[in-house]
């Protein structure tokens, strides 16, 4: 039997994060996976998370973790400003890299990632929700004309990290400057889903707004100028002749993502089984054609590592298989583009020609 892929986790953290809540649960879901190693920024955090994982070795260090000879995949987890010096230390060292979206704070930082990646090691970015079963059906009907040519698309999704208030740390969510907002998380997500799905964005048209400019951190008299929007729309054409309109709303919301598409010949329709963007939750599939999602590759699980054991078990393929399926430091370098054609329309009120076949 083959071994199996020795993971080593940067970012984790014994009491909260993406590491603990999602990554943890779907690597153990998975035997091609074995956790070796977890990081942290102090020794006595990645000790404390070492021992909450389950994972027999912890570095205070990151970049000894990704330089160790006993680590296959390293899994990026912390925030996005850190993203850089982690990933071009783990392909330096000849790892494979799973890196969370967004790769890095701004298309300079993903340019460079991404041309790094040009040699032997497999890399994915962490955009999960183009793995959920029902989003690979959905794209699956569009492909096979079993809706006919498709017209219309109608999406709505949430961004709970920007609502009116925030834990402290997601205070540094609200600042642009470091890459993680509304638009590139639950924007971004959701941009992929739709390009996936409805074909790559040829025009954009958009209005982003900072609804809340101020916000309250929890647990504090503190607050938070927010820099980042808070509300975000937008309205495209697509290389197949689909017109769309996106509206990603900060905060909590009882209405779970919805994504609507009308064909010549029929619809289909994926929404989430839970309020929230693409990603995190379940998504189900209803069409006017005959629609079965593949079957979940981990099925116990549900919330955050659902989707994710999607992709890492993709990720894991690929590996074994020299293919390279999933996606990759090359779709994160186009999406961000496409953010940054989105921001200059929201700033400008200009319409933005974008070239479908551009990375």
């Amino acid at each position: 039997m083959t071994r199996p892929l020795r993971v080593g986790i940067v970012g984790a953290n014994a009491e909260r994060g993406w590491a603990r809540d999602a990554h943890l649960d779907a690597l153990r879901a998975l035997p091609q996976y074995a956790l070796a190693a977890v990081s942290a920024r102090t020794q006595a955090l990645a000790d404390e998370a070492a021992a909450a994982f389950g994972a027999p070795r912890a570095f205070g260090d990151s970049l000894d973790l990704v330089r160790d000879p006993e680590i296959d995949v390293v899994a990026v987890t912390v925030k996005v400003p850190e993203h850089r010096a982690v990933v071009l230390a783990a392909l330096q060292a000849g790892k494979h890299v799973y890196c969370e979206w967004p790769l890095g704070r701004d298309v300079e930082e993903a340019v460079e990632m991404a041309a790094a990646a040009n040699g032997g090691s497999h890399v994915m970015i962490g955009l999960q929700g183009l793995s959920a079963p029902a989003v690979r059906e959905a794209a699956r009907l569009v492909r096979s004309g079993a809706i006919g040519r498709p017209r219309v698309l109608r999406v709505f999704a949430t961004a709970g990290g920007w609502g009116t208030e925030a834990p402290p740390h997601y205070a540094y969510l609200q600042d642009k400057r470091n890459g993680a907002t509304l638009a590139t998380i639950g924007g971004g997500h959701t941009l992929a889903a739709i390009e996936a799905i409805a074909g790559a964005y040829t025009e954009v048209d958009a209005r982003n707004s900072i609804l809340h400019p101020t916000i309250r951190v929890q647990g504090t008299d503190a607050t938070v100028e927010r820099t980042c929007a808070d509300h975000m729309l937008v309205l495209g054409r697509h290389a197949t002749g689909c017109v769309s309109t996106l509206e990603v709303v900060g905060g909590s919301s009882t209405r779970p993502a919805s994504f609507e598409l009308e064909g010549e010949t029929g619809w289909l329709r994926v929404y989430g089984t839970k309020p929230g963007t693409y990603q995190i939750p379940k998504l189900a599939i209803e069409a006017s054609a005959p629609a079965a999602a593949p079957e979940s590759i981990a099925p116990h699980l549900s919330g955050p590592p659902a989707n994710l054991a999607e992709a890492y078990a993709r990720f894991a393929r690929d590996i074994a298989s020299g293919e390279r399926t999933v996606p990759d430091f090359a779709d994160a370098v186009r999406l961000t583009r496409l953010l940054d054609a989105i921001d200059v329309a929201g700033d400008t009120g200009l319409r933005q020609q974008i070239d479908p076949h551009a990375g």
